[in-house]
């Protein structure tokens, strides 16, 4: 389905952006519901609280729920380059899938497909680059994990949303003291060091996310903070 072809589900969840604020950042989430349907019934829910911009289901169809330009609730307490309100500067995009709670599990290809559509239209949209595509993860490491691990990042980011820098893994691993400041400087909060390295890894090295700055870890950390 193309975002031309967007489903309208509109949710009563969403306020004004602060005065002036322009949109900077994509924030990318899964649902963590059983169904799409009952994560699409929460996020319209008056009393749940939440909402995001868009769903994309599991079959590619794509759901239209608050308006860009209004600030809608997906990120909750989070922050990126050490700026809170991260819903008052971003686009939310909810990904159908059961999360680690309700049987985690690959996303389709034609959801996929669906996503790349239409995050790259978001871009267009907003004049945003590759670096400006984050996970709820992300943004919030010591309370969330989506869109996790089986999210395929390299696959969107072969089509220009998101990072995902070639790794020279002969390359001389930089100090672990090194790493942190860069991974800080890519706009990680930091102040969970461990919470944050696992967030990075569920991301950029999703077969091993272990929360330490191995070498492995520090040479993506450091070409994705050249990237950035």
């Amino acid at each position: 389905m193309t975002v031309d072809a967007a489903i309208d589900a509109p949710s009563p969840n969403h306020d004004a952006r602060p005065p002036g604020q322009r949109i900077e950042l994509l924030v990318l989430h899964y649902t963590g519901m059983p169904t799409g349907a009952a994560a699409l019934d929460r996020l319209r829910d008056p009393s749940a609280g939440v909402s995001a911009h868009w769903l994309v289901e599991e079959d590619g169809r794509v759901f239209r729920l608050v308006p860009e330009d209004r600030r809608a609730w997906h990120a909750g307490v989070s922050q990126w380059q050490g700026r809170g309100d991260v819903n008052g500067r971003s686009v939310g995009v909810e990904v159908v899938n059961p999360g680690h709670e309700f049987g985690y599990r690959p996303f389709p290809n034609e959801q996929m497909a669906a996503v790349e559509t239409l995050c790259r239209a978001i871009m267009d949209r907003h004049g945003l680059g590759p670096a400006a595509v984050l996970g709820h993860s992300d943004v919030a490491p010591t309370r969330k994990t989506d869109p996790g691990e089986m999210f395929d990042w390299p696959r969107l980011a072969r089509a220009g949303v998101g990072l995902w820098p070639d790794i020279d893994e002969t390359a001389p691993p930089p100090p672990e003291a090194e790493s942190l400041a860069a991974l800080t400087a890519i706009g990680y909060d930091t102040a969970d060091p461990r919470a944050a390295v696992v967030a990075f890894q569920r991301r950029y090295r999703p077969s091993w996310f272990d929360g330490r700055i191995d070498p492995p870890t520090a040479r993506r950390i450091q070409a994705v903070r050249t990237a950035s």
